[in-house]
Formats: C-alpha cells, structure tokens, sequence
C-alpha cells in the first residue's frame, strides 16, 4: 500500500518561504511521477509541481514558476515543494501525489497523501 506523508506546512506572512516534503517510500516506481497539488474549499483541486523520478524532469504550474520549485532527493525518497514570496492567494491544503502527478491533473493521480495546510496572511 502506498503512503504518502506530506510536512512542512503552517502559518507564514505574505512574503515568506516554505518548504513543504512528501516521504513518498512506499511508492516504489522509480519511472514514475511524484507532485504537489492544493485545494481550497469549494474549488477543484489545482496542480502545482511535479517531478519525474527517473529523469529529474519537472513541470510547474505557469504562474508559479517564478515562485515554486520542486525538487527530490532519492536517497531520502522525499520530494520537496520550495515556496518563496507567499501571498495570501497560496493559502490552500497542498496534497502530495504519486503516480499519474506529472499532468497536474486531479483525475489522473493515483494516489494521495492526506494534505497539509499552509495560510499566509497579508
């Protein structure tokens, strides 16, 4: 069974930094696809990042390119999602995805890790 365990989130100011991981050892594809995606309520789940575990390969949702970056460390089997110069905008639960992340599209991800919040106030 595949466990994803997201860290990381909490309370920043707009204009702050986090840095968000997902343990994603139990997901045993090394061809496969880890990413991040968040969600308000109310609203569809979003695609933010996602990385390709074999080629490095990574893809960022446009407008947060200049933002937001994803990066992994194999040996730790972790895949981190950087935010710089956060905006109340961003304040959203940011799910880790396994397996199908790659398009950041909701309805190809097979599985979900349980979330962790991050709010930014102004």
């Amino acid at each position: 069974q595949v466990r994803l365990v997201e860290s990381g989130g909490g309370s920043v100011q707009s204009g702050g930094s986090l840095r968000l991981s997902c343990l994603a050892s139990s997901y045993t594809d090394r061809r496969g696809s880890v990413g991040w995606f968040r969600q308000v309520p109310g609203k569809e789940r979003e695609g933010v990042a996602a990385i390709n575990r074999d080629t490095g390969r990574t893809t960022v949702k446009h407008s947060l390119k200049d933002r937001f970056t994803i990066s992994q460390d194999n040996a730790k089997a972790t895949v981190y999602l950087q935010m710089d110069s956060l905006n109340p905008e961003d304040t959203a639960m940011y799910f880790c995805a396994a397996d199908g992340a790659y398009l950041l599209r909701a309805d190809k991800v097979k599985y979900w890790g349980q979330g962790t919040q991050v709010t930014v106030s102004s």
